[in-house]
């Protein structure tokens, strides 16, 4: 199989990545929020300067598709003014910040972001890799833990703030005075002890590597992490989460959704509409938590991403609508696995000829349980007799 091209940092607004499609323009909310004259704005440009296609990220992104080079920089000038735009592409890139979408007004979690990103766009920020990022998960559970980030800032078992490296079972205590930097010598650590060879890195594969962590990173015990969070659609305390297929919508439903209230992107591809009292009914959200589309993860696939070898949304949707309880399946154009990096229990990998590896219990990137699989006649029946035959 032709290796795909690793980048080592994702697309942002003012650093743009091309796909078969044209431009991807990622948006980062300031504290995972858009007010309904932002969400408003992002779905008129997306309609004057792109496809009308906008995708959630897994790190709570806003993804504007076909953006063409010659509207790109109108589509800035429209963001900037919306007030989503940093003042350069190195403090864009910093500002890699997830934060847990159940937070309430009063419970000091936006004030850490703003002192977070703040500090990230200052000219002494750590100049950390283009992946690399921070998780503010300090609710009353953490409900980040599958959530990609290097830098966790949680509660500890006393109730008090924690600032821990990802994969670490301890980390520093902290106030909501020294949060801040405290994060940014965890990252400045990182740096100085060789996390970043060659400009890339992550946490984790540092510690794994042996590095030793300052001792105040080791003071206070992590709450141990149980089952990850993986909620569906419905109420909630903050207002009503609602989902898309794969994670995409067209611009007009982000339009219909800007007029019900504000609106938080989450890193579970959903959006939770602040205040609401009912979920809207409307085309293009999966408002039913026992859809099968929610187990299903599909990358964008063929043609709208180049190193696609498939297109894997006709190919996911098929196969839902056999997939049985309980199960679920991720759908790789290619072998970087980009829409779910970690583990899934069944994982399909295009291949240069059009058939497709199936791995069980990996990613994208292990060695599969059966190669070359014709994907026009494959269904769940057969998938999982495959795989349990393997």
């Amino acid at each position: 199989m032709s290796a795909p091209v690793i980048q080592g940092w994702c697309p942002g607004a003012l650093r743009p990545m091309t796909s078969g499609d044209g431009l991807v323009v990622r948006v980062r909310p300031r504290g995972g929020r858009l007010t309904p004259e932002q969400a408003a704005g992002i779905a008129a440009l997306s309609l004057c300067h792109g496809n009308g296609l906008i995708d959630l990220s897994s790190r709570a992104n806003v993804q504007l598709r076909g953006v063409t080079e010659a509207g790109h920089r109108l589509l800035i000038e429209g963001l900037s003014a919306l007030g989503l735009i940093d003042e350069s592409t190195e403090a864009e890139s910093r500002r890699n910040i997830v934060v847990t979408p159940f937070w309430t007004d009063g419970d000091g979690i936006q004030a850490i972001v703003r002192s977070l990103a703040a500090a990230l766009a200052g000219p002494d920020a750590p100049e950390t890799p283009g992946k690399f990022g921070y998780a503010v998960d300090c609710g009353a559970a953490p409900v980040l833990s599958s959530v990609s980030a290097d830098i966790r800032i949680e509660r500890g078992p006393d109730g008090g703030l924690l600032v821990r490296p990802d994969s670490a079972a301890t980390g520093a205590r902290a106030t909501p005075g020294t949060v801040t930097d405290l994060a940014l010598d965890l990252a400045r650590w990182f740096l100085d002890t060789g996390g970043a060879p060659a400009g890339r890195g992550r946490m984790a594969a540092h510690l794994a590597r042996g590095a030793v962590l300052p001792p105040v990173f080791t003071e206070a015990s992590a709450i141990r992490s149980g089952a990850p969070v993986d909620p569906g659609p419905g109420p909630v305390a903050q207002g009503v989460l609602v989902a898309f297929e794969f994670g995409q919508m067209r611009a007009e439903t982000l339009s219909m959704l800007a007029e019900i209230g504000p609106l938080r992107v989450t890193p579970w591809r959903m959006i939770l509409i602040e205040g609401a009292g009912a979920i809207p009914g409307s085309v293009g959200l999966i408002t039913d938590s026992d859809s099968p589309l929610l187990r299903i993860v599909a990358c964008t696939g063929a043609p709208g991403c180049p190193q696609a070898l498939i297109a894997t949304r006709p190919l996911a949707r098929r196969l839902s609508g056999s997939l049985p309880p309980g199960e679920r399946l991720h759908v790789s154009g290619c072998a970087k696995g980009c829409a779910h990096p970690g583990a899934a229990p069944l994982t399909l990998v295009g291949r240069p000829d059009g058939t497709v590896d199936l791995i069980r219990g990996g990613t994208a990137t292990d060695a599969p349980a059966r190669a070359g699989l014709d994907p026009e006649t494959l269904n769940f029946h057969t998938l999982t007799e495959t795989a349990h035959a393997s």
